[in-house]
């Protein structure tokens, strides 16, 4: 299985509901008649405060967030070489001023077991200078991972750590174009749960690590849509 996301703004003459509407109610569609499209989630970007985290935000202005998962790498390559991707990619200049994509290698480390009305809130992270990706890797999913599963109130919790980047879905690009390593999932009850969790000495644990090998934290809370 491998995850296409997509980091997505949208054009500054659209208010933040005509986006929403039409990522939804015309892009969605669209890009669900993909072949080989295991599911389909898009994250809509409802708030961005830190909520309990102390690190330095990045520079991250975004509007939502696009989760797309695949059987594998040559799926998600025919997926978009096919047919059914153009509509999609004509679309995107009708709502967005600019895509980033992503592909990442996916990690449950504690599944989300589906609790209707649970908040999601997803990170971008960017590693501290010095540290290599080989080095993030293991920070993150050997130690890291497990100091946040000690979270009290955490009902879900998966690590998305970034193999490739494009600066727009049609063309390459840099870790100076995308500049993140991974990207984080976390499930709480609420807004109240949340707090509860990063007031609680495990966090005061994990993010004592955290500060060990990166440099930015830029959290937002998201209403997800699953189209598939």
């Amino acid at each position: 299985m491998i995850v296409r996301m997509g980091l997505l703004r949208r054009r500054p003459d659209i208010s933040r509901d005509a986006f929403r509407r039409h990522w939804r109610e015309v892009h969605g569609p669209l890009a669900k008649r993909m072949p080989g499209l295991a599911a389909y989630h898009q994250n809509h970007i409802v708030d961005d405060r830190q909520l309990g985290v102390d690190h330095a935000r990045g520079s991250w202005d975004i509007d939502g967030i696009s989760e797309l998962w695949f059987d594998s790498a040559k799926a998600m390559e025919a997926a978009i070489a096919s047919d059914a991707y153009q509509p999609v990619r004509e679309d995107s200049p009708a709502f967005l001023a600019e895509t980033r994509v992503v592909t990442v290698e996916q990690r449950t480390v504690k599944p989300f077991d589906g609790r209707p009305g649970a908040i999601k809130r997803m990170s971008i992270l960017k590693r501290k200078p010095g540290i290599t990706p080989e080095a993030f890797r293991h920070e993150w999913f050997d130690v890291h991972g497990d100091l946040v599963k000690a979270f009290p109130t955490l009902l879900g919790y998966r690590q998305n750590l970034i193999l490739t980047r494009q600066a727009d879905p049609d063309a390459g690009g840099s870790y100076e174009t995308v500049p993140a390593d991974g990207i984080v999932e976390m499930w709480f009850a609420d807004e109240a749960a949340l707090r509860a969790s990063f007031a609680d000495a495990a966090a005061v644990r994990s993010q004592a690590h955290a500060h060990s090998f990166i440099a930015e934290i830029t959290p937002f809370l998201v209403e997800v849509h699953a189209l598939v």
